[in-house]
Protein backbone atom coordinates (compact mmCIF):
# COMPACT_ATOMS: atom_id res chain seq x y z
CA UNK A 1 0.00 0.00 0.00
CA UNK A 2 1.02 3.30 -0.90
CA UNK A 3 1.10 5.19 2.10
CA UNK A 4 2.06 8.83 1.03
CA UNK A 5 -1.57 9.34 0.66
CA UNK A 6 -2.59 8.88 3.95
CA UNK A 7 -4.61 11.31 5.09
CA UNK A 8 -2.38 12.75 8.45
CA UNK A 9 -4.40 15.99 8.89
CA UNK A 10 -5.13 17.77 11.62
CA UNK A 11 -5.93 20.66 13.19
CA UNK A 12 -2.70 22.66 14.35
CA UNK A 13 -3.39 25.55 12.63
CA UNK A 14 -7.17 26.61 13.62
CA UNK A 15 -8.56 24.29 16.12
CA UNK A 16 -12.20 23.50 14.40
CA UNK A 17 -12.35 24.38 10.67
CA UNK A 18 -9.44 23.79 7.91
CA UNK A 19 -9.87 24.25 4.17
CA UNK A 20 -8.40 21.39 1.55
CA UNK A 21 -8.36 22.88 -2.13
CA UNK A 22 -6.25 22.47 -5.45
CA UNK A 23 -5.27 18.58 -4.24
CA UNK A 24 -3.30 16.83 -7.63
CA UNK A 25 -4.73 13.55 -8.26
CA UNK A 26 -7.81 12.06 -9.10
CA UNK A 27 -8.18 9.65 -6.01
CA UNK A 28 -8.01 8.81 -2.57
CA UNK A 29 -7.75 5.36 -0.65
CA UNK A 30 -10.63 4.11 1.81
CA UNK A 31 -10.05 5.86 4.78
CA UNK A 32 -12.15 7.54 7.79
CA UNK A 33 -11.24 10.67 10.25
CA UNK A 34 -12.71 12.10 13.41
CA UNK A 35 -13.42 15.44 11.28
CA UNK A 36 -16.20 15.43 8.97
CA UNK A 37 -15.96 17.41 5.43
CA UNK A 38 -18.22 19.70 3.69
CA UNK A 39 -17.22 18.84 -0.33
CA UNK A 40 -18.41 21.17 -3.11
CA UNK A 41 -17.58 19.78 -6.64
CA UNK A 42 -16.58 22.80 -8.99
CA UNK A 43 -15.43 21.11 -12.06
CA UNK A 44 -15.04 17.65 -13.95
CA UNK A 45 -17.05 15.45 -15.97
CA UNK A 46 -16.64 12.20 -13.88
CA UNK A 47 -16.83 13.00 -9.97
CA UNK A 48 -17.23 9.63 -8.17
CA UNK A 49 -17.03 9.39 -4.70
CA UNK A 50 -18.13 6.80 -2.37
CA UNK A 51 -19.29 7.17 1.54
CA UNK A 52 -20.02 3.39 3.28
CA UNK A 53 -20.96 1.21 1.10
CA UNK A 54 -22.92 3.72 -1.48
CA UNK A 55 -20.94 5.73 -4.50
CA UNK A 56 -22.27 9.05 -5.87
CA UNK A 57 -22.23 10.52 -9.08
CA UNK A 58 -21.52 13.50 -8.91
CA UNK A 59 -22.40 17.03 -11.48
CA UNK A 60 -20.62 20.79 -10.66
CA UNK A 61 -22.31 22.50 -7.95
CA UNK A 62 -23.69 19.45 -6.10
CA UNK A 63 -22.31 18.58 -2.56
CA UNK A 64 -20.83 15.72 -0.63
CA UNK A 65 -21.15 15.31 2.56
CA UNK A 66 -19.35 13.26 4.88
CA UNK A 67 -19.83 12.84 8.64
CA UNK A 68 -16.89 11.98 11.19
CA UNK A 69 -15.51 8.28 11.34
CA UNK A 70 -17.28 7.29 8.16
CA UNK A 71 -15.49 5.47 5.60
CA UNK A 72 -14.88 7.19 2.59
CA UNK A 73 -13.21 7.30 -0.85
CA UNK A 74 -12.47 9.45 -3.75
CA UNK A 75 -12.96 6.64 -6.26
CA UNK A 76 -12.53 8.84 -9.45
CA UNK A 77 -12.84 12.72 -9.21
CA UNK A 78 -11.53 16.12 -10.59
CA UNK A 79 -9.72 16.68 -6.51
CA UNK A 80 -8.10 20.00 -7.73
CA UNK A 81 -11.25 22.07 -8.10
CA UNK A 82 -13.13 20.53 -5.34
CA UNK A 83 -13.42 22.34 -2.21
CA UNK A 84 -13.48 20.50 1.27
CA UNK A 85 -14.01 21.97 4.28
CA UNK A 86 -12.84 20.16 7.03
CA UNK A 87 -15.11 20.49 10.44
CA UNK A 88 -14.16 19.33 13.98
CA UNK A 89 -16.32 16.91 15.40
CA UNK A 90 -15.55 18.18 18.91
CA UNK A 91 -16.75 21.71 17.74
CA UNK A 92 -20.12 19.84 16.87
CA UNK A 93 -20.54 18.28 19.98
CA UNK A 94 -19.99 21.97 21.63
CA UNK A 95 -23.66 22.10 20.95
CA UNK A 96 -26.45 19.84 21.27
CA UNK A 97 -28.44 21.18 18.74
CA UNK A 98 -25.84 20.81 16.19
CA UNK A 99 -25.67 17.25 17.28
CA UNK A 100 -29.16 16.80 17.02
CA UNK A 101 -29.00 17.73 12.95
CA UNK A 102 -26.52 16.02 12.61
CA UNK A 103 -28.01 12.65 13.71
CA UNK A 104 -31.22 14.20 11.47
CA UNK A 105 -29.05 13.82 8.22
CA UNK A 106 -26.95 11.27 9.32
CA UNK A 107 -28.04 9.35 6.26
CA UNK A 108 -27.20 12.46 3.76
CA UNK A 109 -24.48 12.31 1.92
CA UNK A 110 -25.88 14.16 -1.99
CA UNK A 111 -27.12 17.06 -2.38
CA UNK A 112 -28.17 17.21 -5.93
CA UNK A 113 -27.74 20.97 -7.52
CA UNK A 114 -30.51 19.67 -10.55
CA UNK A 115 -32.82 18.50 -7.58
CA UNK A 116 -32.38 21.42 -4.96
CA UNK A 117 -31.17 24.04 -6.98
CA UNK A 118 -32.42 26.88 -3.98
CA UNK A 119 -30.62 24.93 -1.24
CA UNK A 120 -27.63 24.57 -2.93
CA UNK A 121 -27.40 28.07 -4.06
CA UNK A 122 -27.56 28.97 -0.63
CA UNK A 123 -24.92 26.17 0.72
CA UNK A 124 -22.79 27.23 -2.86
CA UNK A 125 -22.95 30.91 -1.09
CA UNK A 126 -21.71 29.83 1.90
CA UNK A 127 -18.85 27.12 1.32
CA UNK A 128 -17.46 30.18 -1.14
CA UNK A 129 -17.34 32.62 1.62
CA UNK A 130 -15.49 30.08 3.95
CA UNK A 131 -12.82 29.41 1.41
CA UNK A 132 -12.40 33.62 0.70
CA UNK A 133 -11.68 33.39 4.36
CA UNK A 134 -9.05 30.66 4.46
CA UNK A 135 -7.16 32.09 1.03
CA UNK A 136 -7.16 35.49 2.62
CA UNK A 137 -5.75 34.59 5.93
CA UNK A 138 -8.38 37.01 8.14
CA UNK A 139 -6.78 36.13 12.34
CA UNK A 140 -10.75 35.93 12.88
CA UNK A 141 -11.58 32.93 10.45
CA UNK A 142 -11.95 30.61 12.99
CA UNK A 143 -14.82 32.21 14.48
CA UNK A 144 -16.13 33.67 10.82
CA UNK A 145 -16.16 29.63 10.03
CA UNK A 146 -17.99 28.96 12.90
CA UNK A 147 -20.40 31.37 12.40
CA UNK A 148 -20.86 30.00 8.79
CA UNK A 149 -20.67 26.08 9.24
CA UNK A 150 -23.82 26.58 11.75
CA UNK A 151 -25.70 28.30 9.10
CA UNK A 152 -24.75 25.66 6.63
CA UNK A 153 -26.78 23.18 8.92
CA UNK A 154 -29.59 25.51 10.05
CA UNK A 155 -29.85 25.59 6.05
CA UNK A 156 -30.24 21.57 5.71
CA UNK A 157 -32.84 22.09 8.56
CA UNK A 158 -34.74 24.44 6.66
CA UNK A 159 -34.67 22.08 3.86
CA UNK A 160 -35.63 19.32 6.04
CA UNK A 161 -38.87 18.16 4.51
CA UNK A 162 -37.33 18.52 0.91
CA UNK A 163 -34.58 16.32 1.37
CA UNK A 164 -35.95 13.38 3.19
CA UNK A 165 -36.07 11.46 -0.23
CA UNK A 166 -32.05 11.92 -0.64
CA UNK A 167 -31.50 10.32 3.01
CA UNK A 168 -29.63 6.58 2.40
CA UNK A 169 -30.83 5.31 5.12
CA UNK A 170 -33.75 4.61 8.27
CA UNK A 171 -34.43 7.81 9.85
CA UNK A 172 -35.54 8.10 13.09
CA UNK A 173 -36.16 10.92 15.86
CA UNK A 174 -35.83 10.90 19.31
CA UNK A 175 -36.84 13.04 21.88
CA UNK A 176 -34.24 15.24 23.57
CA UNK A 177 -33.56 13.63 26.69
CA UNK A 178 -33.38 10.36 24.61
CA UNK A 179 -30.18 12.29 22.30
CA UNK A 180 -28.74 13.43 26.02
CA UNK A 181 -28.63 10.48 27.76
CA UNK A 182 -26.54 9.11 24.32
CA UNK A 183 -24.64 12.27 24.16
CA UNK A 184 -24.05 11.39 28.32
CA UNK A 185 -22.54 8.37 27.40
CA UNK A 186 -20.28 9.06 24.69
CA UNK A 187 -18.74 11.88 26.13
CA UNK A 188 -17.99 9.76 29.03
CA UNK A 189 -16.07 7.18 26.88
CA UNK A 190 -14.47 9.52 25.41
CA UNK A 191 -12.79 10.97 28.59
CA UNK A 192 -12.55 7.65 30.11
CA UNK A 193 -11.32 5.35 27.53
CA UNK A 194 -9.15 3.23 30.31
CA UNK A 195 -12.12 2.70 32.81
CA UNK A 196 -12.59 -0.55 34.17
CA UNK A 197 -16.17 -1.40 32.34
CA UNK A 198 -17.04 0.01 29.20
CA UNK A 199 -19.74 -2.84 28.23
CA UNK A 200 -22.53 -2.37 26.40
CA UNK A 201 -24.31 -3.11 29.40
CA UNK A 202 -22.64 -1.08 32.15
CA UNK A 203 -22.96 2.58 29.57
CA UNK A 204 -27.40 1.11 28.75
CA UNK A 205 -27.01 1.40 33.12
CA UNK A 206 -25.70 5.22 33.20
CA UNK A 207 -28.10 6.14 30.57
CA UNK A 208 -30.70 4.48 32.59
CA UNK A 209 -32.21 2.37 29.78
CA UNK A 210 -32.76 -1.20 28.60
CA UNK A 211 -29.16 -3.00 26.78
CA UNK A 212 -31.85 -3.88 23.62
CA UNK A 213 -32.85 -0.38 23.39
CA UNK A 214 -29.32 1.13 23.96
CA UNK A 215 -28.14 -0.47 21.30
CA UNK A 216 -30.61 -0.03 18.68
CA UNK A 217 -30.32 3.66 19.80
CA UNK A 218 -26.73 3.61 19.62
CA UNK A 219 -26.62 2.31 16.22
CA UNK A 220 -29.15 4.52 15.55
CA UNK A 221 -27.24 8.21 16.60
CA UNK A 222 -23.98 7.27 15.96
CA UNK A 223 -23.91 5.52 12.71
CA UNK A 224 -22.43 2.66 14.00
CA UNK A 225 -22.76 -0.59 16.84
CA UNK A 226 -21.24 0.03 20.12
CA UNK A 227 -18.25 -2.26 19.83
CA UNK A 228 -16.85 -0.91 16.40
CA UNK A 229 -17.87 2.99 17.74
CA UNK A 230 -15.89 2.08 20.81
CA UNK A 231 -12.69 0.43 18.72
CA UNK A 232 -12.48 3.76 16.80
CA UNK A 233 -13.24 6.31 19.35
CA UNK A 234 -10.09 4.35 20.72
CA UNK A 235 -8.23 4.85 17.80
CA UNK A 236 -9.10 8.20 17.66
CA UNK A 237 -6.95 8.79 20.80
CA UNK A 238 -4.34 6.39 19.84
CA UNK A 239 -3.58 8.27 16.51
CA UNK A 240 -3.24 11.52 18.10
CA UNK A 241 -0.41 9.09 20.97
CA UNK A 242 0.90 8.39 17.80
CA UNK A 243 1.51 11.66 16.01
CA UNK A 244 2.27 13.89 18.79
CA UNK A 245 4.17 11.59 21.38
CA UNK A 246 7.07 9.98 22.15
CA UNK A 247 4.94 6.89 24.16
CA UNK A 248 5.45 3.28 23.45
CA UNK A 249 3.14 1.25 21.50
CA UNK A 250 2.69 -0.73 24.33
CA UNK A 251 1.49 2.60 26.26
CA UNK A 252 -0.37 3.93 23.49
CA UNK A 253 -2.52 0.72 23.74
CA UNK A 254 -3.37 0.98 27.46
CA UNK A 255 -3.56 4.75 27.19
CA UNK A 256 -6.27 4.07 24.38
CA UNK A 257 -8.45 1.33 26.62
CA UNK A 258 -6.75 -1.76 24.49
CA UNK A 259 -6.51 -4.90 26.68
CA UNK A 260 -3.42 -6.42 25.22
CA UNK A 261 -0.87 -5.29 22.46
CA UNK A 262 -1.81 -7.93 20.33
CA UNK A 263 -5.60 -6.41 19.72
CA UNK A 264 -3.94 -3.54 19.03
CA UNK A 265 -2.38 -4.13 16.59
CA UNK A 266 -4.76 -6.36 14.91
CA UNK A 267 -7.69 -3.55 14.73
CA UNK A 268 -5.51 -0.81 14.25
CA UNK A 269 -4.14 -2.74 10.86
CA UNK A 270 -7.94 -3.94 10.34
CA UNK A 271 -9.01 -0.33 10.71
CA UNK A 272 -6.09 2.31 9.58
CA UNK A 273 -4.81 -0.06 6.61
CA UNK A 274 -1.18 -0.22 8.63
CA UNK A 275 0.52 -0.86 11.62
CA UNK A 276 0.93 1.50 14.73
CA UNK A 277 4.48 1.79 13.62
CA UNK A 278 3.88 2.59 10.43
CA UNK A 279 1.59 5.10 11.09
CA UNK A 280 3.79 7.04 13.35
CA UNK A 281 6.41 6.72 11.11
CA UNK A 282 4.41 9.27 8.79
CA UNK A 283 4.69 12.22 11.22
CA UNK A 284 8.42 11.50 11.97
CA UNK A 285 10.43 15.03 10.21
CA UNK A 286 13.11 13.66 8.00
Amino acid sequence: MDYSKFEIYDFESTSNFNLSYGHKGRGYQTHWHSYGELILIEAGDTNIYKVGKNTYDLKPGDFIIVWPMEMHAIVDANVENAVIIKFSNTFVNTFFDLQKIMHLFRHLHKISADNHPELSGKLLEIIQKMKDIFLSGDPEREIKCCMLFMDYMLTLLEYRSELLADIDGEQISYTDDVMQRMIMVTEYIKHNLTADDLSQNAMAKMAGISRDYFSRIFKNVTGKNYSKWLNMIRLEKAAELLSKSDTTLTEVAMLSGFQSISSFNRVFREEMGMSPRSYRALFVKK
